[in-house]
């Protein structure tokens, strides 16, 4: 049983959504040749649960839609974020936060309408932004051609700690004073 419980220890870390006993029984009949019980695999997995909810571990098995994951305990959720809002700010050009403040303002907002408030062509900044998940397409334009459109995610909100667009900051937010050459009541 301890070396069953090693196999679908394994398999849930490396699966990127919840995997179900069926997905895990299928895997190990192929590694093993043979099928291997329902049963057991659910015992493999009360086994691990209880290893990671005695132990000291930062992350926990999770039961949800169905199936298994790892997931990091509540308790260490912050300090998580902190780690992935640094990664991701690091990688996050200057062009890229041009085009995602654009988006972000703008949405539902075409390439093209894109690049004539930027002056330049988005192709690459809209790319990387797709990647990270902070701008999705959300349809196609009625214009000529149906160019698609683009605007922000979840994952934008979750990333700049809001809860709606309606709290991002207003262009009077960022305004400053003309003209002001030392302190204020001087002559």
């Amino acid at each position: 049983m301890e070396l069953l419980a090693t196999y679908v220890e394994a398999l849930i870390f490396c699966a990127e959504e919840p995997v179900t006993v069926k997905v895990l029984g299928r895997c190990l009949s192929d590694k093993f040749g043979a099928e291997i019980p329902e049963e057991d695999i659910i015992k493999a997995i009360s086994a691990l649960e209880e290893k990671y909810d005695k132990g000291d571990f930062a992350f926990f098995i999770n039961k949800s839609s169905g199936g298994y994951q790892f997931l990091t305990k509540p308790v260490y959720q912050s300090l998580v974020t902190l780690l992935l809002q640094q990664k991701a700010k690091k990688k996050l050009s200057t062009s890229a936060m041009e085009t995602l403040s654009i988006i972000a303002y703008k949405q539902p907002i075409t390439k093209m309408q894109m690049e004539q408030i930027r002056g330049v062509s988005c192709d690459y900044a809209v790319q990387k932004l797709l990647e990270k998940g902070l701008i999705e397409i959300k349809g196609k334009s009625e214009s000529l051609g149906r160019p698609l459109l683009y605007g922000t995610t979840e994952q934008f909100m979750e990333y700049f700690g809001i809860n709606h667009l309606k709290e991002l900051p207003t262009p009077t937010d960022f305004r400053k004073e003309d003209n002001i050459i030392g302190e204020m009541g001087e002559d």
